[in-house]
């Protein structure tokens, strides 16, 4: 006889159907929307005031891998398109600490594998009115290549007390806190200093043998700063991390800039704004 071995589509396909079987309530999840090698769908938090917490929810297939905000060494970050909404002022998409992960062509990309909710901070035009939210992402998923895909889920937002809020308060431990340079955090970046005009070194104080990875983001999305790398040379205590002040739009400085930094350790993400010297 021979045996029957699924393949990695069919094991996704199962996986995302046993997701949706899971005991959510119909109105507060939407359902999955599966394209290649993912799946979307929207969750609704309690209703509750004109400021409701959302959030969308993508998983992937085993291997397959989606982008952060900024992507890294290559790469397409999602965009989102909330327009067609119904009584929504704003939203704001809110985003875990990413993963590092090889680019295959000798860089570093940024982003998720396997699954991610992304917490959405929902702006309501009226608190008592009805709310659905209707968005359409589009994101890329990779493997060895890169696909292109869009989704258009929609939920409408109703349930005074949702079966979500549990996912949703665990996805928002997931995003990185404000923190400030030097503060009492067990993990925290000390100093930030310039090296010459191309290069600048950050020292990070975390405990002995602790996994952390730091991100760098410049003013605006047209900066496309590489990833810093460890290297050797920090005080006993610290960690030193380094990258060259390249991906520059055109006709920027560097002086003055509103650096975004994400240090992203083993219990925590911290989120640093600074301003290069």
């Amino acid at each position: 006889m021979t045996a029957f071995v699924p393949s990695r589509a069919v094991l996704f396909a199962a996986a995302v159907l046993a997701a949706s079987a899971c005991g959510a309530r119909a109105d507060d999840v939407s359902p999955w929307v599966t394209e290649q090698h993912s799946a979307v769908r929207l969750l609704a938090g309690s209703r509750s005031g004109g400021v409701l917490l959302g959030g969308i929810a993508f998983q992937l297939q085993a291997g397959w891998k989606t982008y952060w905000r900024t992507p890294g060494d290559s790469g397409v970050p999602p965009r989102f398109d909330f327009s067609k909404s119904e009584n929504v002022e704003a939203v704001t998409v809110l985003w875990p600490a990413p993963q590092a992960f090889p680019d295959g062509a000798g860089g570093t990309s940024l982003g998720y594998k396997e699954q991610v909710v992304l917490p959405l901070r929902i702006v309501t035009k009226h608190a008592d009115k009805p709310v659905t939210l209707r968005v359409t992402v589009d994101y890329a998923v990779c493997e060895k290549l890169c696909i292109p895909v869009v989704a258009s889920p929609e939920l409408e937002f109703a349930s005074v007390a949702s079966t979500q809020d549990g996912a949703l308060a665990a996805a928002l431990d997931t995003v990185p806190v404000p923190a400030s340079v030097g503060d009492s955090n067990p993990v925290t970046i000390r100093d930030v200093v310039r090296k010459g005009d191309k290069d600048v070194e950050v020292d990070v104080v975390a405990p002995t043998g602790a996994k952390v990875s730091l991100f760098v983001e410049g003013p605006t999305p047209e900066w496309a700063l590489p990833v810093p790398k460890e290297i050797k040379g920090a005080q006993p205590g610290l960690r030193r991390f380094s990258f060259a002040l390249d991906g520059l739009p055109s006709g920027a400085q560097a002086t003055g800039a509103a650096l975004k930094f994400t240090l992203v350790g083993p219990d925590k993400a911290y989120e640093f704004n600074v301003t290069l010297e």
